[in-house]
């Protein structure tokens, strides 16, 4: 590779020499030898053809043992990951939005660690080791935050984080009563902005955290996904890592959750992930209020009573979130998947809503939000009364 006048390592254009990186960063350590050659499935979620990288993101052992995973990616030196000019605000790309997710790798280094309360699902949110996701939830917030762009960005200073986790636990010492989220253990939601079985395909920044958890006895990691990640299974979570399964009528998911694992994949998969050692729990969410969808949702309580084990009955619990929406979200499903809004945008049934974060968003109008949880439950307590509601939202 040819290089020029400017930083070491770096070439004419911008571009890292990987053989350059790796000899002024130093040994980076054990290397557990994967590469991305994992399946079908993975292969289908993530072909990556460039990384964008922080200098100190790509120096780092974490960043160089992401980047040895993709020897055939070309690597990019960026300032930030938060400021990328031809990938954020560029609303041409939304025409390019799945291929992004798939062809595009971000490396940064996590600048804050703040643990924040929360109260619904989990205690706390951690300072989560992603941002954004190779699956293309029509619904998603996330890439409102990304400017018409969200493919994963990685954060490789995982020690920090691990860190700042167990500094917080210490801290907080033991519960001292049982609440929804948990009835012993403080829960830490570690997968806020991204999806942490699929994060596990890319790093070992999944494993690591389980495997932080399982050395602190009064607390417990707690993440959603909707994609099935056999490896997961390798990482003997020792009951100190909740994964929350988040499902839908079949129908909304193929429409809606572009990318994900079938619906009917995730329930199967419970079985084996509750005898690897994780507790399982599920999401229902989000609820999408269209023609038929009552029927839909019972038809798929039906087929979790039929297909869930009891043991895996026995210890499940659940989240009914309704859908939140954004004049934003709006606008870019329309640019890369119209059929989506369809089902989405219903401003007949909805009303503005100011989230935490001062987002202008939309939700389902008070009485209509109201029938939709009580008719919600009313299922549930038919077709799968062992299923504990935590809460609705």
């Amino acid at each position: 590779m040819r290089h020029g006048s400017g930083t070491p390592g770096q070439d004419d254009e911008g571009l890292f020499s990987l053989d350059d990186l790796m000899a002024s960063a130093g040994p980076a350590g054990p290397a557990d030898g994967r590469r991305f050659d994992d399946g079908p499935e993975a292969r289908r979620l993530l072909h990556v053809a460039e990384i964008h990288a922080e200098p100190a993101a790509a120096a780092s052992w974490r960043g160089r043992q992401i980047i040895a995973r993709f020897p055939r990616a070309r690597l990019v030196e960026v300032d930030s990951h938060w400021r990328i000019p031809h990938l954020h605000g560029n609303e041409g790309n939304v025409e390019r939005w799945v291929r992004i997710k798939r062809e595009i790798l971000v490396l940064g280094e996590r600048k804050t660690f703040t643990v924040r309360p929360n109260g619904r699902s989990a205690d706390w949110i951690a300072p989560g080791l992603s941002n954004g996701c190779a699956m293309a939830c029509a619904y998603c917030y996330v890439p409102r935050r990304k400017g018409f762009a969200n493919p994963i960005t990685v954060f490789t200073n995982v020690d920090r984080v691990i860190g700042s986790l167990g500094r917080h636990i210490a801290a907080a010492g033991r519960k001292p009563e049982p609440n929804q989220c948990d009835d012993h253990a403080w829960v830490y939601d570690i997968g806020e902005n991204g999806d942490c079985s699929v994060d596990d395909l890319i790093s070992d920044n999944t494993a690591d955290l389980v495997h932080a958890f399982r050395r602190w006895p009064t607390a417990k990691a707690s993440f959603a996904t909707k994609f099935v990640n056999p490896d997961l299974l390798r990482l003997d979570p020792q009951g100190r890592t909740r994964i929350r399964f988040s499902v839908m009528p079949p129908e909304d998911s193929r429409l809606l959750d572009i990318r994900t694992s079938p619906v009917p994949a995730r329930l199967a998969a419970a079985a084996d992930f509750l005898d690897a050692g994780y507790e399982v729990h599920f999401n229902l969410s989000p609820v999408v209020i269209r023609p038929g969808w009552e029927e839909s949702w019972d038809d798929l309580l039906r087929a979790m009573d039929d297909t869930l084990p009891h043991r895996v009955k026995a210890q499940a619990a659940a989240e009914i979130i309704l859908l939140t929406h954004n004049q934003d979200l709006h606008d870019l499903n329309t640019g890369w998947h119209p059929r989506a809004e369809d089902v989405l945008w219903r401003e007949d049934i909805q009303q503005p809503k100011r989230s935490e974060n001062g987002s202008e968003n939309v939700r389902y109008r008070n009485a209509v939000k109201a029938r939709a949880v009580e008719s919600l439950t009313r299922m549930i307590e038919a077709r799968t009364p062992w299923l504990r509601v935590r809460y609705a939202f």
